[in-house]
Parts: structure tokens; C-alpha cells; sequence
């Protein structure tokens, strides 16, 4: 074997040995997980004289299946057509000009498939799709897909932000084990502070040196611009502001009509946003071309 060849294959063990210890662990925790869940429903079965099934039996039985189904079939629905269009937007914009909204919705579907397995899957196999369809490499793929994840975290991030602001009085009654009073507002200022420092080094003004931004997983974040970010969480907004509402529905028909009013402003505006940021996009490339 030579020099070449052991060098390459170094790296390839020890990342296959890695692969192998991460879903090691991740098992580990899953099962760890499901062990907790067991304990504290045989427990709480055993509070009531039952055995866990019994008392699983009873509790999915006392449930109301119209109810629910008459609110979840829609609801995921809504979720799958606007997680596709958000995920279509992120690839047209930094990955495929060219790709549809038609195009994407049958693959958006079958990552979700896949993700029961592992989300990961599901991933990999939209990657696979832009690559042989549209020549997109894995990593600018990867790329995109954590732009998104981050601004699901963020879109989480400012609707609990939302509602520790207006139950902050119940938020310090539930701190009673764990500082949940100081560790939440301490979260949400670390993110505030934290995304424009990380939209200003990943648009080359800060830290010029160093040279994470330049490599390809990180290819998205490079040429995403501020109005990208907000665009994100407004289009993703409906589905969090929907699923409120559905919470909320003890809260009165005014708030409802309030809330739903809103949804509807954020829609009608969001297509004349994202047409002049297209726009703008075009006119950057035409001049860059004329110049060329």
C-alpha cells in the first residue's frame, strides 16, 4: 500500500469510527428518553391502581379523535405548503434559480418520510435531489438546510419570547427547581446579541481573518443578506401564529379576529417584499454582467 493510500484511508476509518460512536450515542439517548417517558407514566399509572397500559388505554380513549384529526389534517396540510414554499424560496435564492415550487413539493414530502427514520435522511436526500438535478454540491445544500434551522430557532426563540413576556408571572411560579425566571431572558438576549455579529462576520465585516466563512457548508450564510433572515421568519410566521390561534381559542372571538387579521397582513405583504427583493437581486446580477 502506498504513502497516498494510507493517508486516505486514515481519515475515511476515523470518520467511519465516528459515524459509528455518534449513532451509538444517539441510541444511547433515545432509549435513555424512552426509559424516562416509561417510569413516569408507570408511575403516575401506578398512583391510579393501573398498569401502564390500562392507564394508556384510558387516557387515548378519553381523547376526542374528531376533534383533533378535524384540526391536525388541516393544520398539516398548511404546514407542509408553507414549509415547502419557505425551503423553495432558501434554494431558489442561494442554490437553483431555476427550480419550481412544483418541483419541490414532491421531494419536501418525501424528506418527511424519510425523517421518521432519521431527519438526517431526509436531508441528505433533498441534497442528493439538488445535486443530480440541479448540480448543486452537497455542501452548499447542507448549507441551506442550516440557514433554516437556525431561523426555526429563532422563529421559536421570539414566540416563547412573546409568551414569557406576557406569563412572566407564571414563569417564576414553574422556577421553583430550575432558574427558568434568569435562563430564559438570558437566552433570548445571547440571540439578539448574537445574530448580527454572526450576519456581520459571515458578510466579511468582522473578524476579516478568520476563515470559517469560507468554506462551502457555510456558503449560504455568506451570501444571505439581513432582509433574507427576516424574510425566513415571516414566511414560517403563519404556521406559529395558526397553531396560537388554535391554542388560544378560550380567548375570545376579538383576540381570534385580531390574530387571524394580522396572518392576513403578513401574507398580502410578503409577496410584494419578496418581489422587490428579486428584483433588486436581478438588477445587482444585470449590472455585474454589464461590467463583465
Amino acid at each position: 500500500m502506498s504513502a497516498d493510500t494510507r493517508h486516505t484511508a486514515e481519515p475515511t476509518a476515523r470518520s467511519s469510527k465516528q459515524g459509528y460512536v455518534f449513532r451509538a450515542a444517539t441510541w444511547l439517548i433515545t432509549l435513555g428518553c424512552f426509559y424516562l417517558v416509561w417510569s413516569r407514566t408507570d408511575a403516575a399509572a401506578a398512583r391510579e391502581g393501573l398498569t401502564v397500559l390500562e392507564y394508556l388505554a384510558r387516557f387515548f380513549g378519553q381523547a376526542n379523535w374528531v376533534g383533533w384529526l378535524a384540526l391536525m389534517i388541516p393544520y398539516s396540510v398548511f404546514f407542509f405548503l408553507v414549509d415547502s414554499h419557505v425551503t423553495w424560496r432558501v434554494v431558489r435564492w442561494f442554490n437553483a434559480p431555476g427550480l419550481r415550487l412544483t418541483d419541490m413539493l414532491p421531494i419536501r414530502a418525501s424528506a418527511y418520510i424519510l425523517s421518521l427514520v432519521n431527519e438526517q435522511v431526509g436531508k441528505g436526500a433533498m441534497s442528493l435531489y439538488l445535486f443530480r438535478r440541479h448540480g448543486v454540491s452537497a455542501w452548499e445544500a447542507i448549507s441551506s438546510m442550516l440557514l433554516l434551522g437556525l431561523m426555526e430557532v429563532y422563529q421559536l426563540l421570539f414566540f416563547s419570547s412573546i409568551g414569557v413576556i406576557g406569563g412572566y408571572a407564571v414563569v417564576q411560579a414553574a422556577s421553583t427547581l430550575i432558574p427558568l425566571d434568569l435562563i430564559l431572558p438570558a437566552v433570548f438576549a445571547v440571540a439578539v446579541i448574537y445574530l448580527p455579529l454572526h450576519i456581520a462576520y459571515f458578510r466579511g465585516h468582522l473578524l476579516p481573518g478568520f476563515k470559517l466563512r469560507d468554506r462551502p457548508i457555510v456558503a449560504t450564510f455568506r451570501k444571505a443578506r439581513p432582509v433574507h433572515y427576516l424574510l425566513i421568519v415571516l414566511f414560517k410566521a403563519p404556521l406559529m401564529v395558526i397553531l396560537l390561534t388554535a391554542v388560544m381559542l378560550q380567548a375570545g372571538p376579538e383576540l381570534i379576529a385580531l390574530i387571524l387579521l394580522a396572518v392576513a397582513a403578513v401574507m398580502i405583504a410578503l409577496p410584494y417584499v419578496t418581489a422587490v427583493v428579486a428584483s433588486r437581486q436581478a438588477g445587482r446580477a444585470a449590472g455585474r454582467g454589464a461590467a463583465s
